[in-house]
């Protein structure tokens, strides 16, 4: 199929691309457009307005600041990948990013395209929940700051108006931490039945702070808290406790399809989190 037809604007500026987001109303936003062109395709999205950004200097980088990572909203999933920045100071995003799509994929998608479609199996929007990221929205009214936890609300479905772009996203840097991440899918490069993130921080040999995620289990990526109060002043050199693997479970809601059943995803998130914790607690 091919999509509907659409008037293209080329904006050389964050003012002209949210500038024209506002006058349009239904506009989209083309970046990458791994995600956004297969919906066009297949006419799940009409908008009467593209409107590119790969045009617009300064919003693809990866920088240190502080504190901080800075990540632009144009910056491709191949270099996320392949940054030295991240990998010294997330390795666990590293890792999950092997795991995005095919290489051809990773060369043209984007970060922010990826959180802003948030679609329920892809690996970034659990990443961005795990580290804690915040993302910088820029509307023509001006700019505004949300928390990842708040920005995922529902199966593609974002804190993100129609006249806003995500510009950035912020991760706040990890102290000594190990980490974990575990994933099934059908077949390479696949979208995945459940993937598992984890990292844990020790103090006098017994976990101090706990993060787990997960994603292909619900629909949002998702933080699972009881499991991180549970881990606290533990030691996992026999495993983990069951009653962690259970809350994990618990926390799910997920899907049956063609891929897989809802059953066989909930048990397979509790043994993807067993094998996540277990590697962060080795290297911890």
């Amino acid at each position: 199929m091919k999509p509907a037809a659409f008037e293209y604007i080329v904006a050389d500026s964050v003012e002209m691309a949210v500038a024209s987001l506002t006058q349009a109303g239904d506009a989209k936003i083309i970046a990458g457009g791994q995600s956004l062109v297969p919906m066009l395709n297949f006419r799940l999205l009409r908008p009467s307005v593209l409107v590119d950004i790969n045009r617009i200097p300064d919003l693809a980088y990866v920088r240190e600041d502080g504190g901080v990572i800075r990540i632009g909203a144009l910056t491709r999933h191949h270099r996320l990948e392949t940054s030295p920045v991240i990998a010294r100071h997330f390795p666990v995003l590293t890792e999950a990013m092997a795991h995005v799509a095919h290489l051809a994929i990773r060369n043209r998608g984007t970060i922010g395209g990826s959180l802003s479609h948030a679609d329920p199996a892809a690996e970034l929007p659990m990443m961005a929940l795990l580290l804690d990221a915040e993302l910088r929205v820029v509307s023509a009214s001006g700019a505004r700051t949300v928390a990842a936890r708040d920005f995922f609300r529902d199966a593609l479905s974002v804190d993100l108006a129609e006249d806003e772009i995500v510009t950035e996203v912020v991760l706040p840097k990890l102290p000594n931490t190990g980490w974990g991440f575990a994933e099934v899918a059908r077949r390479s490069g696949d979208f995945a039945l459940a993937a598992v993130a984890a990292t844990l921080t020790l103090s006098d040999g017994k976990i101090a702070r706990a993060r787990v995620a997960m994603t292909g289990v619900a629909p949002t990526a998702r933080r699972v808290t009881e499991a991180e109060r549970l881990l606290i002043g533990q030691r996992l050199d026999d495993g983990v406790d069951s009653d962690v693997i259970e809350a994990v479970r618990a926390a799910t809601e997920p899907p049956t399809d063609l891929h897989a059943s809802a059953e066989y995803r909930r048990h397979l998130v509790g043994v993807l989190a067993g094998r996540a914790l277990a590697a962060a607690w080795g290297r911890a």
